[in-house]
């Protein structure tokens, strides 16, 4: 019977709790459901006539197909950048040097702190105040601002706890067969961190993704607004909501599958957190080693031959 590193495999008594809490489970959420439906009922929300703009062209051209544009566009600008400067970050807080170390820190801790509304906010007036931006992208400058500088330091947290929860024997057999600090780092220590942070950092986009919905607030147009200029167009807001919530499911979704896959086939690779190092890791290291010590003969037989 296999274990996990954590956990202990369940018994028969704990699979049975399981899968009592998981049909209990079930009930519940099919409950709450029927109870939602009954309350829209009520309300004439769920009237065929308040679903039928959906099934026109119109508001998918002029609503839907921008809004989700919009959406995925800063999402994806957002997501870039944020793991840009989230691997800097998280690089500079495993430095050895101080200077480079504390800033890091005070960056990441600074900006984890600040609600990403707020940062949004902030972004848009300065960006307005001093014409950084065309006014027709200061929505935008404004959103992916926010959500670089907040996911880029969540980012940062998780390079360096997946570096630290890597076992200390791949530093040291790295070390040992001749790699630099920093050579260990890219080429032995950042691979497999990644790996094993993978699901969190695709939590993290998901994150992304959902928070584009705050540039609502500083007239970003993504799905939140189309979903209200609809329904102030159709007069049918909670059936708009609705569906546009029912996008971002999806959305998030295909994200999700599309983040595991990757992970799957990244562990196929032989890089899987906590693995022995890879070959090509080792014989890339075994090379420049090679290179190294024949480069310091060289130059101790010039010596030599010049004494």
């Amino acid at each position: 019977m296999s274990a996990s590193v954590l956990f202990d495999a369940p018994g028969p008594r704990a699979k049975r709790t399981y899968l009592a809490v998981g049909i209990a489970s079930i009930v519940a959420l099919l409950l709450v459901l029927w109870f939602v439906l009954i309350k829209l009922d009520e309300k004439n929300q769920l009237e065929p006539e308040l679903w039928k703009p959906f099934l026109t062209g119109e508001i998918w051209t002029a609503y839907l197909i921008p809004g989700l544009i919009g959406t995925l566009t800063a999402a994806a600008i957002a997501t870039a950048l944020a793991l840009v400067l989230g691997g800097l970050l998280g690089v500079g807080r495993l430095s050895s040097q101080a200077w480079i170390r504390w800033p890091c820190g005070v960056i990441v801790e600074f900006f984890r702190a600040v609600p990403v509304l707020l940062m949004m906010l902030f972004a848009y007036k300065l960006y307005a105040v001093y014409n950084l931006f065309p006014s027709d992208q200061l929505a935008l400058a404004g959103v992916v601002t926010g959500l670089t500088l907040y996911n880029g330091s969540v980012v940062a947290e998780l390079v360096r706890s997946g570096v630290h929860s890597l076992p200390k024997g791949q530093n040291e057999a790295a070390l040992a067969v001749g790699l630099t600090t920093g050579k260990t780092m890219r080429l032995v220590l950042l691979p497999q961190a990644i790996t094993a942070m993978l699901p969190a950092i695709v939590g993290q986009l998901v994150v992304i993704l959902k928070d584009t919905a705050l540039g609502y607030i500083i007239t970003y147009e993504e799905l939140l607004r189309k979903a209200e200029q609809i329904g102030n167009f159709k007069s049918n807001l909670v059936p708009a909501l609705i569906f546009v919530a029912a996008m971002f499911i999806l959305i998030n979704w295909g994200v999700s599958v599309l983040a595991n896959k990757a992970e799957q086939r990244t562990r196929r690779r032989g890089r899987a957190a906590g693995g022995p190092i890879a070959p090509d890791q080792i014989d890339q290291a075994a090379v420049e080693v090679s290179k190294a010590k024949a480069n310091q003969t060289g130059h101790g037989g010039m010596g030599t031959s010049s004494t």
